[in-house]
């Protein structure tokens, strides 16, 4: 009788459990991606402020990498790893890992997903449910990107990385702490475990939106907190009425104020801490 009733509360909860609640993290991405293509956003319309060579690469066994850096210096550089979208390694990363070479770095964009690309939410769910059922070789990939920005003089590095890559940004400053100097997530996957987040070096800026349900406002007050109660140096801005994506290389989900602030307060950190003394 017991365990009969155990069985009843549980299906009970199950069904009163909202659906989000139990879904996977990719799914919450297609959910909120729903309707959504990998489209240039206004984001990559810029020209970068200054001139850039630029050259695919092989820095890994996983996939090509795009190498992107002032044109014409020849003197070491600050460096970047630039960690695509769940969409991919397509040319809108492409164009944003341009315009961060501009700014004075030898910036690197990663291929996580070994040559594809999505173009439909479906098929970016797949990609990106596959890295992360095999975390390792995520991880191995952003170790050789690191060790090919060093191989290459890279004064200090930093990450950045939009949704799926935000995550992964973060990941990469926890894998490699003591030798990323710099991370930013934009509205990534978030990991609110004091003892994990404690490996973290290097400051971390966090760019989020208020209406994001895939990164939900409270599982980003609770990293902020966590950060914060390690003494840890991050600076975390939630922008109101922005919805997850909002300042996306690729789709349709573009913010125009918000993604010029979120803009404007990435090149300033990342100024500071990769080329400040």
């Amino acid at each position: 009788m017991l365990r009969t009733r155990s069985l009843a509360v549980l299906a009970l909860f199950l069904l009163t459990v909202p659906a989000f609640a139990q879904e996977s993290h990719e799914d919450k991405m297609a959910r909120e991606h729903a309707g959504d293509e990998p489209v240039a956003s206004p984001a990559v319309g810029a020209e970068p402020a200054a001139p850039v060579t630029t050259e695919d690469v092989s820095y890994a066994d996983s996939g090509t990498g795009y190498l992107a850096w002032p044109k014409g210096h020849d003197g070491p550089l600050p460096g970047l790893i630039v960690i695509h979208e769940w969409w991919g390694l397509n040319d809108n990363i492409r164009a944003m890992t341009r315009q961060l070479a501009g700014e004075g770095y030898m910036a690197l964009a990663v291929d996580m997903y070994g040559g594809e690309v999505a173009s439909t939410p479906e098929k970016a769910r797949e990609l990106a449910t596959a890295v992360r059922q095999n975390a390792d070789a995520g991880e191995a990939n952003l170790r050789r990107a690191h060790a090919f920005l060093k191989e290459k003089g890279a004064t200090k590095i930093g990450t950045i990385g939009w949704c799926f890559g935000g995550g992964w940004s973060l990941q990469t400053g926890m894998t490699l702490a003591g030798q990323v100097d710099a991370t930013i997530i934009y509205y990534g996957r978030l990991v609110t475990d004091p003892d994990a987040l404690k490996a973290i070096q290097a400051p971390v800026l966090g760019i989020f939106g208020d209406l994001d349900r895939g990164i939900p406002l409270d599982s980003v007050r609770a990293f902020e907190k966590a950060m914060q109660d390690l003494s840890k140096d991050v600076d975390v801005h939630v922008y109101e009425g922005a919805d997850h994506a909002f300042a996306n290389p690729s789709g349709t989900r573009y913010q125009e104020e918000a993604a010029r602030d979120a803009w404007s307060k990435t090149l300033a950190f990342l100024a500071e801490h990769l080329q400040g003394s």
